[in-house]
């Protein structure tokens, strides 16, 4: 199991809305409950995330959830799936 802080989704909200925080190769991103995207610095995210954490904002609530990093594929695959692809257009051209 893998515990660095690629690995939670922080989310905050209320009733009505949820923005949730994540962290990937760029940095830290947020995502606002309409869907928008944005690039956030930790200290960011902290600014957003302590008065919550703190109870000064009442109805706001927390929840982190622990997720396996998404594995990118490699660069190795796309040559062998060209190779393949050209194999099977020339298997197909002779039959």
């Amino acid at each position: 199991m893998k515990l660095t802080n690629d690995s939670y989704v922080i989310s905050m909200g209320t009733k009505n809305f949820t923005e949730r925080y994540r962290r990937d190769k760029a940095g830290w991103l947020k995502l606002s409950a309409r869907g928008r995207k944005f690039r956030m610095t930790a200290e960011q995210v902290l600014n957003h995330l302590l008065p919550a954490l703190a109870g000064i904002k009442p109805g706001l609530t927390v929840a982190v959830k622990h997720r396996e990093p998404r594995v990118s594929r490699s660069s190795s695959a796309k040559p062998l799936t060209r190779a393949v692809r050209k194999a099977s257009r020339a298997s197909s051209a002779r039959a």
